[in-house]
């Protein structure tokens, strides 16, 4: 019997690429009764099928590059640190308190640079370039093309 010799070269890849395996099934699960359609008359379905295989093609890639012949080999040590996960629930919560006061832009500035600091060298400038510009890009989009009756700004 002939073993498989590919190893796990990164266990981050193997982790994310069943996350999103498992997200793709689900979705592709849920699609069910639903109407698929075609591409110019789409059903209910069609775009939950789309999103679903998209998530388990992305899922396979990732999880096969984990599992490529590597000499360099990541282990389960680097999953599970503490400040890339407090960082990023603390950006998701800031947000959520920031933008009724704050609005829109300044609540998406805060919320990249507090996800920034999740890694260790972080660049303050870098962040807050990218901040600024996702906030006048999320402001645009979402209060001025869409409509939403988000606040935008400072009240």
């Amino acid at each position: 019997m002939r073993r498989w010799p590919a190893q796990v070269s990164d266990a981050r890849d193997v982790c994310a690429g069943l996350l999103f395996l498992g997200f793709g099934a689900v979705a592709l699960s849920l699609v069910g009764d639903y109407s698929i359609g075609s591409v110019m008359r789409m059903g209910a379905g069609y775009f939950p099928l789309l999103i679903g295989a998209l998530l388990c093609a992305l899922g396979a890639f990732i999880l096969l590059r984990g599992l490529a012949f590597s000499a360099e080999q990541v282990g389960l040590a680097g999953l599970f640190s503490l400040r890339p996960g407090l960082s990023v629930i603390g950006a998701v919560v800031a947000f959520a308190v920031l933008l009724p006061s704050l609005g829109l832009a300044l609540a998406t500035l805060a919320m990249t640079v507090l996800s920034g600091l999740a890694r260790r060298k972080a660049n303050l400038t870098e962040l807050t370039v990218l901040g600024s510009a996702l906030g006048g890009f999320s402001a645009l989009v979402f209060a001025w093309a869409l409509g939403l009756n988000v606040p935008v700004l400072p009240v």
